[in-house]
């Protein structure tokens, strides 16, 4: 609830508050990189199987509602993007082309041993995968379990549409140490769907070319290719066979009884539904003192057997109406929480990652972004935590973390009738 709902609703009338502190940017901070080798659903590596890829509800808005450091992507872009949301009337909608997915799946794998090195090694595994819709079907959430002679394979993948551009992304998640990857991007034509995103592998960039084919209300196709010749030719690597399972219940989320209690639990306060009131600086860094305020509700629902948390939040103010979309991803390496966000306006996830702990109770999540051309640090922070309430605020530091102003302010309350279960 803190960091997804919380950095999204304004309120007028607050005050701002600029805070002085010794302390400079945590040093781990410092140290965040953006994942390098490719990420898709399929293992490349040997040894460690790779699967599927900003919750901080980070300047959230992009625009929405009124406030627009997009901190994702250049304004450049933004503006760019609503030529094409013109343009995209005339264009057929996507937003159902991946209803076909829904459901529990038998999966049989086969992964090329070692790819671009003229390998004809292939290994299999044996798995389950379980996809549902969520964000009111503009996102679906897919996991899954399989197992081989290469070990025991884990992935979460987060599906999101862009109303504007009628593509999809595909946002994979590593369970080794719960970080979000390139997002593979593309559409459906004519039956067949074609997603592509570029990466490092072995030192070398190259392309990367996801398909999804042969599909059937009980059956699909699913291939991954690298190309290192810009796209000339490839070589796929991994395949997978899709056959529906009848009658078996879609949902998980429940946390193993043996999972150790080392960080994974600490955002289980939050589980249920909120009610959410924001208030927002309407202007940060510009010694601006007028704030605006929303009023909202924030669901909280853990997913990927406790190693993840799904945020969806609705809120309305004086700008306008806001839907959000937040994920969180546990890194059991690091003992860290990484959040990342979307809104249903973009239907893509922010990068970079807000990235942080808890200790004794409070929360604090870190990272570097650009504002207004300038490069900052973002702080959010959760505290004041009881079973019933809680209070996030996000800053903005624009000296290297020696002073910070409090620019998003969020109280919560939680809804009484609401169960805390994972859907």
């Amino acid at each position: 609830m803190g960091s997804d709902a919380g950095k999204q609703a304004y309120t007028a009338g607050m005050t701002e508050t600029k805070t002085q502190t010794t302390d400079s940017v945590p040093a781990f901070i410092c140290q965040m990189k953006t994942p390098k080798g490719p990420r898709s659903r399929r293992p490349t590596d040997k040894q460690r199987i790779m699967n599927p890829r900003r919750l901080a509800a980070i300047s959230l808005l992009v625009g929405v509602l009124g406030w627009c450091p997009d901190l994702t992507f250049p304004l450049a872009a933004q503006t760019a993007s609503g030529t094409r949301s013109q343009q995209a009337g005339t264009e057929r909608d996507g937003s159902h082309d991946f209803d076909f997915n829904l459901g529990t799946w038998k999966t049989h794998i086969s992964r090329l041993q070692q790819p671009l090195t003229g390998s004809t090694t292939w290994t299999t595994m044996e798995g389950t995968v379980v996809v549902r819709k969520v964000w009111d079907g503009r996102a679906q959430l897919e996991e899954i379990e399989a197992d081989g002679s290469a070990g025991h394979f884990e992935g979460l993948t987060l599906f999101l549409y862009n109303p504007q551009s009628r593509q999809w992304s595909l946002n994979l998640a590593n369970s080794d140490d719960g970080s979000l990857g390139q997002p593979s991007v593309g559409e459906f034509k004519n039956g067949r769907g074609e997603f592509f995103d570029q990466e490092s592998f072995n030192g070398r960039a190259i392309l990367v070319r996801i398909v999804w084919s042969d599909i059937t209300p009980d059956s699909h196709r699913f291939e991954q290719a690298f190309s290192d010749d810009g796209g000339k030719t490839w070589e796929p690597n991994f395949v997978a066979m899709l056959t529906r399972e009848k009658q078996v219940a879609t949902e998980t989320g429940a946390q193993p009884a043996s999972a150790e209690l080392d960080g994974r639990n600490d955002f289980d306060f939050n589980l249920g539904t909120w009610k959410e009131h924001t208030s927002r600086l309407q202007h940060p860094l510009t010694g601006s003192t007028t704030w605006i305020e929303m009023d909202g509700t924030s669901v909280f629902r853990k997913i990927w057997n406790g190693r993840a948390q799904l945020v969806e939040l609705e809120s309305d103010g004086p700008n306008g109406h806001l839907e959000l979309l937040s994920l969180r991803l546990y890194n059991p390496r690091a003992h860290q929480w990484s959040l990342t966000f979307a809104t249903s306006n973009v239907g893509v996830l922010g990068t970079p990652p807000t990235i942080g702990e808890f200790k004794n109770g409070r929360g604090q999540f870190y990272d570097q972004e650009l504002f207004n051309g300038r490069a900052i640090w973002v702080r959010f922070t959760i505290f004041e935590i009881t079973p019933d309430s809680a209070q996030s605020e996000q800053a903005f530091s624009n000296d290297g973390g020696k002073t910070w102003e409090t620019n998003w302010i969020n109280k919560y309350r939680r809804v009484k009738d609401e169960s805390h279960r994972a859907h």
